[in-house]
Formats: C-alpha cells, sequence, structure tokens
C-alpha cells in the first residue's frame, strides 16, 4: 500500500492520490478550496481528551500510541480505519494533518496501522 503522509498546509501534489484529513479540529486559517481534500475523515482522529494530554510532547509519543491504538479498537473508529484501509487499497492515499511533527501524529500511527497487513 502506497500510504503517504503530508502537512495539510502543503500544496497539493499530483503524486497524493486520495488526500485526507484526520485531524478532528479543521486546520486554521485553511480554506476549503485551497485544501483540495478529498476526504475529511473526523471518526478515525483520537478523541478530544486524548489529543489534549498528548499536546504533541515527543517524550508521551509512546504512551500516546498505546493509548490511540486502544481508541482505534472502538467501533466508530475501528469502521473509519477499515475505510480508509480499503481506500488504501484501491490506490496512493495521502493522510493530511495539520500537525508540524508529522512522524510524531495520529497520523503516523494511522499509517503504520495501513500499511500492517494484519
Amino acid at each position: 500500500m502506497d500510504v503517504r503522509l503530508r502537512r495539510v498546509y502543503e500544496s497539493p501534489s499530483a503524486e497524493d492520490g486520495a488526500r485526507i484529513l484526520v485531524d478532528r479540529v479543521w486546520p486554521r486559517g485553511l480554506s476549503k478550496d485551497k485544501a483540495r481534500l478529498d476526504e475529511w475523515e473526523k471518526d478515525v482522529a483520537p478523541s478530544t481528551e486524548l489529543r489534549k494530554w498528548y499536546g504533541h510532547d515527543a517524550d508521551k509519543f509512546e504512551e500516546f500510541t498505546r493509548r490511540y491504538d486502544a481508541e482505534l479498537a472502538e467501533p466508530e473508529r475501528a469502521a473509519a480505519l477499515d475505510h480508509l484501509r480499503e481506500l488504501a487499497r484501491q490506490g496512493t492515499v495521502t493522510l493530511l494533518t495539520a500537525t508540524k511533527e508529522i512522524d510524531r501524529s495520529q497520523a503516523a500511527v494511522i499509517a503504520a496501522r495501513l500499511r500492517d497487513p494484519s
């Protein structure tokens, strides 16, 4: 599966495939036209409580991942993740987030789960 990560503020690329925002909150200062999204999959995003607890603190990423994995097992999020998995089977998917440190974001966790065949 070709699953990519990008900041939603970056200019769209022809290689992006399906552009999917995986944040719960709309990115500050970005118009919907400029974002050029194919989907906004809010249901796969971490809960507000988990997002606020994490606060993108690098020291908390391992625990964030563990807690987020537990949330991804909940029915609504699991269904959203399955939907993303199906899209990724069909072609390139670019997961978009407003987060500055993409490698320590929910998008990175989602991408890892989509790439894992098990």
